[in-house]
């Protein structure tokens, strides 16, 4: 499998001088089985870029595109992907939905004229759209599984398998506390039932779902100093990215969803205490900062 990063910042895209190393669109991450295949892990503003390089090759397209959530920053990508507005293409959509929304509401509403020009019925590109809640399908020869995390409304974490090797991909989650989870409104009632009735601790649920990974991207938007003053926002700090990749196993963590407000010099300075942090605490995992056009093979 070979992954490569379009969007990696969190909430709104940022470009500036502040941004150019890290980057400074929303979410979007680029996996390839062995075979080409093609999955894309959400459609944030890194989208755009990809489906540029897309459509380089002249090609038809067939691609899932995973949604972790219908927050703006993961799909307002979307409009503005060529290959969706080329006929013979193909694109399966996958993520969740309520019972007042569907997940082609979600991403149409986006769409309406009131706010852009082209409507999703408008697009050449074959879309089929699917919902999942916890569960395991294939895509191709390959193997994914779901898993709620704690984000506000709803969020979904995919974790990929094929031929051996496995990428988690869980781009907002916060730590679940049970007593603050009872004091927000802003979440699913069925979701934070879910963590509530677990035994132990509730975040067991993240550790199991990454356990062995070779490869776990996930959400990293602040330091542990930020985030008490950030509590409910749906989001982790750096030390509990570090321990769900410590109890998980992982072979490689990569620190992902930027927090808008952090230059690439702060995100220097969070990876390197976050390695600090590895050989203190004598973790066996390697560390990286998710950066756009970084590649990673497996």
């Amino acid at each position: 499998m070979r992954l490569v990063f379009w969007g990696t910042r969190g909430s709104i895209s940022t470009p500036g001088k502040q941004t150019v190393r890290y980057g400074g669109n929303t979410p979007c991450v680029e996996l390839r089985l062995n075979n080409e295949q093609l999955i894309i892990l959400d459609a944030g503003t890194g989208l755009r870029n990809l489906g540029e390089k897309l459509i380089e090759g002249g090609k038809s397209l067939k691609a899932h595109i995973l949604i972790s959530h219908p927050h703006w920053d993961h799909i307002q990508g979307f409009p503005f992907f060529k290959p969706a507005f080329i006929s013979g293409n193909e694109f399966t959509i996958i993520g969740g939905e309520t019972d007042r929304v569907s997940l082609q509401k979600m991403i149409s509403d986006q769409m309406n004229k009131v706010y852009f020009p082209v409507q999703l019925n408008e697009l050449k590109a074959t879309l089929k759209f699917r919902q999942v809640g916890e569960e395991e399908f294939s895509i191709g020869d390959a193997r994914v599984q779901t898993l709620f995390v704690n984000h506000p409304t709803f969020a979904i974490g995919y974790r990929i398998a094929h031929k051996g090797k496995s990428v988690v991909y869980i781009s907002d989650n916060e730590p679940f506390d049970r007593r603050v989870a009872q004091t927000l409104r802003n979440v699913d009632k069925q979701i934070v039932d879910l963590y509530l009735r677990s035994t132990g601790d509730p975040n067991q649920r993240i550790y199991d779902f990454v356990k062995n990974a070779d490869v776990l991207i996930h959400d990293t938007t602040y330091t542990p100093e930020e985030y008490v003053d950030r509590v409910g926002w749906g989001h982790s700090h750096y030390l509990f990215t570090l321990d769900v990749a410590a109890q998980g196993k992982v072979k490689q963590l990569v620190l992902f969803h930027h927090d808008p407000g952090h230059s690439d010099e702060k995100i220097d300075d969070m990876l390197k205490k976050c390695r600090n942090e590895i050989r203190t605490r004598r973790f066996h995992f390697e560390c990286v900062a998710a950066m756009e056009g970084m590649e990673i093979k497996l």
